[in-house]
């Protein structure tokens, strides 16, 4: 018997091969064209076959990523090859199913399909280092009667959740400006919410915040409105801005880039530059009242004919100013890259600007609709020094801390001062060393402030006399 089927095998693979080496090109394509019509009216199952490159440019298929990302949770548990992936800042492991390799999904109640597969194409035979051209796919077999559900509701199903777990995956990047183009490098901040030293009530309202705008694709949509949110971080040096953006870019998961204005030339190249930002980022422009002088267009004219005549005495001064608007960008310019037609281009996106002094900014740049929300970043209070105590110390609670709150009433002094004190020197990280060298800081601010109080007293007590 076994004899008798290996002369069949032998016998069939013999025809095959004399088929394939005389029988014309197109006449095998057109029996392979009527078989599979001849399949189809007794096979009840369809096929959809997605390929990993496609396009003129052999560009990667945003589908295929997709389905890969889609699949992976179900590869892990199903399939007996996988293939594993690093991501995430080199800390989680993805894994995929390996070529040939077939797993099921539900969807509904409706089973289906999905099987993985390559192309082998013909590589050189005399090349020094032959490379395999190799071509994967994804293939999708359901049954005809599920065509509308498959086709509609499940792809669309599976093409969302597979770009959502990519961005929950993919390693996030902080972009800089070098000119025209961007330049990254990993962003591996480690700031959240729950370090920022912040009161909780203002803290929670933030983050509400964000999220809820992550979440509203769907009415900005409705209203009309680009898809964008602006932000304004104001307060002293060293009360947290920067750290407050790392934040709200851990919390939703979004790059950043951080624009540089004075490496700008123009409004044009300013328009190239956002053009070329992804969705689900933050643009973030910092110390912006520093950046350029985005209010001198608005300065009255004789205050401008008053600074030509000056050029004109001293030339030097004028060679300084000229060097010092090497950037053309305006505020014309900058308002249009927030709010106008450009800012269109692309969704999810949040425009952060921080400063010092906000009271230096134009009305115009700052306005509702522009920057939506302010948030002021002022000095230590109790709330936030307890954040830091827990950050730094790992403590709730220590009997100098009424100390500490009563001095914090009465004396300005930022988080980043606070941290200073509480960060540890020694390895031993003696708290009581700590608390006491914060105490006599707080006790030495507080001091020089009582002194300018009385010296600010004195001077206009002698004001007040020198007028009378």
């Amino acid at each position: 018997m076994i004899s008798h089927l290996g002369s069949i095998f032998a016998t069939l693979m013999f025809v095959w091969a004399v088929f394939q080496q005389y029988f014309p090109y197109q006449f095998r394509g057109y029996i392979a064209k009527y078989s599979q019509r001849l399949l189809s009216f007794v096979y009840p199952y369809i096929q959809i076959t997605f390929n990993e490159f496609t396009g003129e440019r052999l560009m990667r298929s945003e589908a295929y990523s997709a389905i890969e990302s889609y699949l992976s949770s179900t590869s892990s548990s199903q399939a007996k090859r996988l293939k594993a992936d690093i991501v995430k800042n080199n800390r989680s492991l993805v894994l995929s199913m390996d070529d040939h390799e077939e797993v099921a999904d539900e969807f509904q109640g409706v089973k289906l399909w999905w099987a993985s597969g390559k192309h082998v194409g013909k590589t050189q035979s005399f090349a020094f280092y032959p490379v395999t051209d190799e071509k994967r796919f994804y293939k999708l077999t359901f049954h005809k009667k599920h065509r509308e559900l498959i086709i509609g509701p499940y792809l669309k199903h599976v093409l969302k959740e597979g770009k959502a777990i990519k961005v929950r995956n993919r390693q996030r990047k902080l972009y800089t400006n070098n000119g025209p183009n961007w330049s990254h490098v990993v962003f591996e901040h480690p700031a959240t919410f729950q370090t920022l030293a912040m009161e909780q009530d203002k803290k929670e309202e933030i983050m509400e915040d964000l999220v809820t705008f992550s979440q509203a694709e769907e009415f900005y949509s409705r209203i009309g409105r680009a898809w964008k949110r602006g932000y304004l971080l104001y307060g002293p040096p060293g009360t947290g801005k920067s750290t407050m953006i790392a934040a709200m870019a851990n919390l939703l998961g979004y790059d950043i880039y951080d624009l540089e204005l004075t490496a700008v030339k123009d409004n044009t190249e300013l328009r190239k530059l956002l053009i070329e930002t992804s969705s689900k980022s933050i643009i973030v422009i910092e110390d912006i009242d520093c950046s350029l002088d985005l209010t001198g267009q608005r300065r009255p004219k004789k205050e401008k004919k008053d600074e030509a005549e000056e050029m004109k005495q001293h030339p030097m001064h004028k060679a300084s100013k000229e060097e010092a608007k090497s950037s053309q960008v305006t505020l014309s310019g900058l308002l249009n890259f927030i709010d106008g037609l450009w800012s269109a281009c692309g969704g999810e996106r949040l425009i952060v600007f921080t400063t010092n002094f906000v009271e230096k900014l134009d009305p115009a740049l700052i306005r509702k609709g522009r920057m939506d929300k302010h948030i002021e970043l002022s000095y230590c209070g109790f709330e936030a020094f307890k954040v830091l105590a827990k950050n730094y110390q790992k403590l709730d609670s220590h009997k100098l801390f009424g100390r500490i709150q009563d001095l914090l009433r009465e004396v300005r002094i930022t988080p980043a001062d606070v941290a200073e004190h509480l960060m540890p020197k020694t390895a031993s990280r003696d708290l009581q060393t700590c608390f006491e060298s914060l105490i006599q800081a707080l006790e030495s601010a507080k001091q020089a402030q009582d002194s300018n109080k009385e010296d600010t007293a004195l001077i206009q007590g002698l004001s007040e006399k020198s007028v009378q």
